[in-house]
C-alpha cells in the first residue's frame, strides 16, 4: 500500500511539470498557427505564391529538424537540455515574429529557429517515456494519454484567446502571447526537471532472437533490459524490424491525414452541401473537442487493462465509420451525432498512437515520438492536394476520400500482426 502510494506521488511529480510543459507548447502553436495565412497576407503583405512557400517549407523544416533531435537525444543525455533549448528558440522566434515584418527574414526564422522550437511537443512526450521507464511504466500509456490530452485542451482554448487578442491589439500581441507560453515551458524545464536516468542498453538481435521462435534467449546481465515486474520497467523487448516500423508510420500517417482534411472541408461542406450556417462547423468542432478530451483519459486507463494495438485498431475502425457517415450526411444534425465517433477515432490514435510506436522503439524514445509527430505533419500537407480534388469534384468528397485514408491505415496496422505481435 505503501509503495503504491509512493509511487502515485512519484508520477504526480513527473506529470505535473510535463503537463505545464505541454499546456504551454499547445498553447504557443494554438495562437499562432491558425491566424498564420492572415498574418503574412495582412501584415507582412505576402502574394499567394509566398504564403504557399511559407507554409510547405515550415512544416517540412520541422520534420527534419525534430528528426535529427531526436536521434541525438536518444544519443546523449540531452533530453531536459532540450527542452530548455526549444522553449528559449521558440521564445526568439515569437518575439522577432512579434516586430519583424519583412516575409524572407521571417522565412529565414521559420526553417531554422521556429522549426527547432516545434521539437518540444516530441521532446517532451520522449522525456515523459524515458522518465517513466523507472517510475511506473505499467500506466505509460495513461500518462502519455493525459499530456496528450493536455496539449489537445491547450488548443481548444488557444484559437479563440487568439482571435481576442489579435482584435484587441493586433499580431505582435499574439506572437508576445506565444513566446510567453514557451517561456513558460522554459522556465519549468529549468525548474522542476533534471535529465531523465538512461534507457538501459540495446539487447543485442541474434538470427534466433526474440523476432524468431526457438532461437537462443536473449542475453541477461547489466547489458539487457530489465524484465516486466512490480518496480515498472518496460518489457525485455528488442526494437521491431525496420520494415515494420516503416509500415506502421505509414499507417498512422494515412489515419491522420483525414484529421486536417476533415476540418478544412467541413466549413464548406457544412453551408454549400448542408445548408446550414457558418457557425455549425464552429459547433461542430467544439463538440468534438468537448468529448475528445474525456476520451482520451479513457482511453488511456483502458490501455492499462487492454493491448494498445487493439485500442488504436478499434479507433481506425471508428474513423472509418465516422468518414463514411459524414459522405452520405444530409443534415447538420447527422454531422453532430457523429462527432462520439470522430472523437473517439481522435483520441485513440492521437492519444495512444505515441506510444504505440514508442513501444516498437524502446530504447529510442526520441526518435520514436519524434517518427509519431511527424505522422501528422505529413499528413496535413497531404491532405492539401486531396481538399483541392474535393473541392474540384464537390466537397463532399472531401470525406469519402478520409475514409478511405483511414480504412487503408487499418490495413497497415493489420499487416505487421504476425511480423511483429504487440
Amino acid at each position: 500500500m505503501l509503495s503504491d502510494l509512493a509511487e502515485r506521488r512519484g508520477l504526480l511529480r513527473l506529470l505535473l511539470p510535463l503537463g505545464v510543459i505541454c499546456v504551454a507548447a499547445g498553447l504557443s502553436g494554438a495562437v499562432f498557427s491558425p491566424l498564420l495565412s492572415l498574418f503574412l497576407s495582412t501584415d507582412v503583405a505576402a502574394g499567394p505564391a509566398q504564403i504557399t512557400l511559407f507554409l510547405v517549407a515550415s512544416p517540412l523544416a520541422a520534420v527534419a529538424v525534430s528528426t535529427v533531435a531526436g536521434r541525438l537525444s536518444d544519443r546523449y543525455p540531452i533530453r531536459r537540455a532540450l527542452l530548455v533549448a526549444t522553449g528559449v528558440a521558440g521564445v526568439t522566434g515569437m518575439v522577432a515574429a512579434a516586430y519583424v515584418r519583412d516575409f524572407w527574414v521571417l522565412l529565414a526564422l521559420a526553417v531554422t529557429v521556429t522549426a527547432f522550437a516545434q521539437t518540444t511537443f516530441p521532446q517532451s512526450f520522449a522525456y515523459a517515456r524515458q522518465a517513466l521507464a523507472r517510475v511506473d511504466a505499467g500506466r505509460s500509456a495513461m500518462a502519455i494519454s493525459t499530456l496528450r490530452m493536455l496539449y489537445s485542451a491547450a488548443w481548444v482554448g488557444g484559437p479563440p484567446i487568439a482571435a481576442v487578442v489579435q482584435s484587441a491589439g493586433g499580431f505582435r500581441y499574439v506572437y508576445l502571447l506565444a513566446a510567453a507560453a514557451f517561456a513558460v515551458a522554459v522556465l519549468v524545464a529549468l525548474a522542476w526537471l533534471a535529465e531523465p536516468p538512461p534507457v538501459p542498453a540495446a539487447v543485442p538481435q541474434h538470427a534466433g532472437g526474440p523476432q524468431h521462435a526457438g532461437g537462443p534467449p536473449p542475453p541477461a546481465g547489466p547489458d539487457a533490459l530489465p524484465p516486466t515486474g512490480p518496480a515498472g520497467s518496460f518489457p525485455q523487448r528488442p526494437n521491431a524490424p525496420g520494415w515494420v516500423l516503416a509500415v506502421t508510420v505509414a499507417g498512422f500517417t494515412l489515419l491522420q491525414t483525414p484529421l486536417t482534411l476533415g476540418i478544412q472541408a467541413l466549413p464548406l461542406f457544412v453551408t454549400q452541401d448542408l445548408g446550414g450556417e457558418t457557425s455549425a462547423s464552429g459547433l461542430i468542432l467544439g463538440l468534438c473537442a468537448a468529448l475528445e478530451i474525456p476520451l482520451m483519459l479513457g482511453s488511456g486507463a483502458l490501455a492499462t487493462r487492454l493491448p494498445l494495438r487493439g485500442l488504436i485498431l478499434g479507433g481506425a475502425v471508428l474513423g472509418t465509420a465516422y468518414y463514411g457517415l459524414a459522405g452520405l450526411a444530409t443534415e447538420v444534425w447527422m454531422l453532430l451525432a457523429g462527432q462520439l465517433l470522430n472523437a473517439g477515432y481522435i483520441a485513440a490514435v492521437t492519444g495512444l498512437g505515441i506510444s504505440y510506436v514508442q513501444d516498437m522503439l524502446p530504447r529510442e524514445p526520441g526518435r520514436a515520438t519524434t517518427l509519431y509527430s511527424n505522422t501528422y505533419t505529413i499528413g496535413a500537407m497531404l491532405a492539401g492536394p486531396l481538399f483541392g480534388v474535393a473541392q474540384t469534384l464537390g466537397i463532399r468528397w472531401a470525406y469519402p476520400f478520409a475514409a478511405v485514408l483511414c480504412a487503408a491505415g487499418l490495413v497497415l496496422l493489420l499487416i505487421t500482426r504476425r511480423a511483429y505481435p504487440r
